[in-house]
């Protein structure tokens, strides 16, 4: 199964994190909020237009700019 960017996932989709392909600063501020390989990821509902996604991993609720979103790798779950 191929990998699609957590940006591109629709509300209500899930998937395992694959990679995370950012700097060193957003790499450690992901990681503190949870965003780690092999974590399984829930879109709760994205913004209009360009707006941040909320993200839910296990019991967090996190709110995602777009543009961060775009730099992790997901393998989709059934």
């Amino acid at each position: 199964m191929s990998c699609l960017k957590l940006s591109a996932m629709k509300p209500g989709a899930s998937g395992i994190i694959s990679a995370l392909h950012t700097e060193e600063d957003l790499f450690h501020r992901l990681a503190g909020m949870g965003f780690r390989v092999g974590k399984l990821v829930t879109v709760v509902r994205r913004g209009k237009f360009s707006g941040p996604m909320h993200i839910r991993i296990g019991t967090t609720d996190i709110m995602l700019r777009r543009l961060d979103a775009q730099k992790i790798d997901i393998h989709p779950s059934i």
